[in-house]
């Protein structure tokens, strides 16, 4: 079925991007988390208006690209966000909220798949590439801000993404050896039934378990003196 995203989707597509899914992906996942809409005539015709307008302000010759690229490069973009103390994001922004803010803040159309970013997960000072046209690149700042606040110092920046990941990294480790410890329970347990299991064949088979203290009864010497064959008699005398 046809579903339109409201979200950028990992390895699906952008925000307004009208895909064709799986109807049990769309009605389990996408839906139920509102990261689509189903694509009904409407709103496939809605959309498509709204690009054909905002394409028309999109750069269509390398003159108008310089000059959207001269405007871009003295705009900075804000995003206001809710953030954790370590200043980790509680979502993330992505190539298709920048377009969308360039649209809001200059009325300049960018292809979303042309501003080269991975989502951003943390406040901070960043630097946006974007292509406009064949040749023509612009960086915009953008400012990544705490929701109802404003940025430290890069030095305090710094400080915070290196405590976070000093956390992520000791959380790994010691996720990484309770794993290691489960590993090391379930190969002896493997192992104790392992050597278990010839017992538990002769118990259910009624034959008698070999100690391996007393030995083999076959080895009995008694055994071998009932099984020894009688010496040959005297000849009778004549």
């Amino acid at each position: 079925m046809e579903v339109i995203l409201l979200q950028d989707v990992e390895k699906l597509g952008l925000r307004g991007d009208v895909v064709d899914v799986a109807r049990g992906y769309a009605r389990n996942y996408l839906l139920p988390r509102r990261l689509a809409e189903t694509a009904t005539p409407a709103r496939v015709t809605e959309l498509r208006r709204v690009d054909a307008e905002r394409a028309k302000h999109e750069a269509r010759t390398s003159e108008q690209a310089h000059e959207i690229a001269e405007l871009l490069g003295k705009t900075v973009l804000r995003f206001e966000v809710k953030a954790g103390p370590t200043g980790s994001l509680f979502g993330s922004v992505t190539p298709s909220d920048v377009a969308d803010e360039l649209w809001r803040a200059r009325k300049v159309r960018v292809d979303r798949r042309k501003v080269a970013i991975d989502p951003i997960k943390r406040i901070g000072r960043f630097m946006v590439p974007i292509e406009l046209f064949q040749d023509v690149h612009v960086e915009v700042k953008t400012l990544v801000v705490p929701e109802g606040g404003e940025l430290p110092p890069e030095e305090e920046l710094a400080a915070l993404e290196a405590a976070e990941s000093e956390a992520a990294a000791a959380a790994e480790a010691e996720a990484r050896a309770v794993h290691e410890d489960a590993e090391s329970v379930i190969a002896e347990l493997i192992e104790v039934e392992q050597e278990a299991e010839p017992e538990a064949e002769a118990a259910a088979e009624g034959a008698p378990v070999p100690d391996a203290a007393e030995g083999d009864p076959s080895d009995d010497p008694a055994d071998d003196e009932d099984e020894a064959p009688a010496a040959p008699s005297a000849p009778a005398a004549e």
